[in-house]
């Protein structure tokens, strides 16, 4: 306690002293954290030139090792987090959409098979955008180096206030489902068990990734292996049916009556959607290890073994299941393991919870990097920029989603909002590549190390604005809402970036709220 009150009264007077003329006054709290959580300051001559601290090494760190995020996604790594983000409960619970919307099995699997090929041309497009612009952020950094700050900050108060705690909470709550369905079974799951359940996988996976990045690539890797199971489970014996003759389901597959042309684009939004994921390698970029190299490897051989494993998992279906038989079930892959399994289908259950703990644990460490990305550009408060100085973590970018996800889950109608917003997710993904075309042309020189064919961006952006003009169209009402919450990035804005006359008591409220966390969190600013 002694300590602590003497680290704060120092802290406090450096604060008092030198907080004008000098921007940089949170590096003065590191004398703090090693005062307070270490014996000895190693490197004295680490200051700048009015002679404060502005870096230390602790015990436990090699002498010039900076306080940093590292360089620790491999190429297995990588093809983990893009993988197991994109393949989540999805799949195994309720593909029918697209069947519901294209009308026969044949054109269903077209389908599958031509939005992995447009979900490829996306992947390539974030592919040479990450390894011209290799910084971390994905969609956020790339909108901000093409169009400016004001829509890449539109573009981050969506995900902040809607998109991604909604996203979290809804993957979430599949975990807490089906992670307790086996316990439960014939009956039904409580409700505030599975709330109960879904807290508690949410809070491991926050912990998970502000302790350790080294622990968190080697789960993500378990956890898709994991989740790779399940689907051969359903591929294999589903193959071998094929081969043993159980084609009646595919005669006539793509008979002329059954196909609904006006359900088209609404199948395209659905495979779309299930193909959703391919891009949070970029939010790493920084994290790669030779980025100009992992990065394109990594997104074609993920997009290439998603591609495989939807389109033949829906062909293993459909040799057990007839096409009502898919649409009348409520969870497909438990269906089709209770037809070949018998008692085996409660381990699906398990699997499929397995599998949504790895869409939650990669798109959190994905998605903290957009925040703390934004932070490092002055877009959201200092704190969120800082990292662990042992365990070189960005721990307040890590746990600013949890409060919100947490509040969302107990409180708020989460598909609501994702049926409000679900369509700006497109929109901004499709500026995020018009981008890479804009700056073919005003930046020319530009160093390129991978670079596509410039038909293969434009096609995919233009799908993305189709899918947002029929959203516009199919479902005006929900869509003219979620434009509306968009729009309120405007003046959220001008508030709280452009607007630099804030009255004095606001600043020192903030800056006292960053002391107290960075000190908290043990926290400093990255040496970016």
């Amino acid at each position: 306690m002694f300590f602590c009150c003497v680290g704060s009264c120092y802290v406090r007077t450096l604060y008092n002293t030198h907080i004008s003329g000098n921007d940089n006054w949170l590096t003065y709290h590191n004398f703090f954290s090693f005062f307070f959580f270490y014996n000895n300051i190693h490197d004295p001559s680490t200051k700048d030139e009015s002679g404060l601290l502005v870096s230390c090494e602790t015990p436990s760190q090699a002498p010039g090792d900076k306080v940093e995020l590292k360089k620790k996604v491999t190429l297995l790594r990588g093809i983990s987090i893009i993988i197991g983000i994109i393949i989540g409960a999805g799949i195994f619970i309720s593909p029918k959409g697209i069947l519901k919307n294209s009308g026969s099995v044949g054109m269903s699997l077209v389908i599958w098979a031509a939005c992995g090929v447009l979900s490829l041309f996306g992947a390539l497009s974030y592919a040479e955008l990450g390894t011209c612009i290799k910084k971390s952020g994905g969609h956020y950094t790339y909108i901000l180096e093409a169009f400016g700050p004001k829509m890449a900050f539109i573009r981050l108060w969506v995900d902040l206030i809607a998109i991604r705690p909604a996203g979290m909470a809804v993957i979430s709550l599949a975990f807490g489902r089906y992670i307790l369905e086996p316990i439960f079974m014939p009956c039904n799951v409580p409700e505030f068990a599975v709330k109960l359940a879904t807290s508690i996988g949410l809070t491991a996976v926050m912990y998970l990734n502000s302790m350790s990045v080294t622990w968190t690539a080697r789960i993500q890797v378990l956890l898709t292996f994991t989740k790779l199971i399940p689907i051969a489970i359903i591929i294999i014996p589903g193959m071998i049916q094929l081969f043993r003759g159980e084609t009646q389901n595919f005669e006539n597959a793509f008979e002329v009556d059954g196909i609904q042309f006006s359900g088209l684009p609404l199948a395209f939004y659905s495979g779309m959607y299930a193909y959703s994921g391919w891009f949070y390698l970029n939010f790493v970029t920084e994290e790669v290890e030779h980025p100009e190299k992992t990065l394109p490897l990594a997104i074609c051989i993920s997009m290439t073994v998603v591609t495989f494993c939807y389109v033949l998992t829906n062909v293993a279906y459909y040799t057990v299941m007839t096409a009502q038989e898919l649409l009348d079930s409520d969870a497909v892959a438990v269906t089709f393991a209770e037809k070949l399994y018998d008692n085996f289908s409660m381990v699906v259950p398990v699997l499929v919870s397995l599998s949504c703990l790895g869409s939650m644990n990669g798109g959190l460490f994905a998605i903290s990097r957009m925040f703390y990305v934004a932070s490092r550009e002055g877009q959201l408060p200092e704190i969120l920029s800082m990292i662990h100085v042992r365990r070189h973590t960005p721990i307040p970018a890590v746990i600013i989603l949890y409060p919100l996800t947490i509040l969302i889950l107990f409180l708020g109608d989460i598909y609501s909002l994702l049926n409000f917003m679900s369509f700006m997710r497109w929109l901004f993904i499709g500026i995020a590549v018009l981008g890479l075309i804009y700056l073919r042309f005003t930046r020319p020189d530009m160093e390129r190390p991978f670079k596509v064919p410039l038909f293969i961006p434009a096609v995919f952006s233009f799908t993305c604005f189709f899918m947002v003009f029929f959203s516009l169209y199919s479902d005006p009402f929900n869509t003219g809402i979620g434009f509306i919450i968009s729009m309120t990035g405007i003046p959220a804005y001008y508030i709280f970036i452009a607007y630099d006359k804030k009255p004095k008591w606001i600043l020192k409220l903030s800056d006292s709220i960053n002391r107290s966390l960075q000190i908290i969190m043990e926290v400093v600013p990255s040496e970016y």
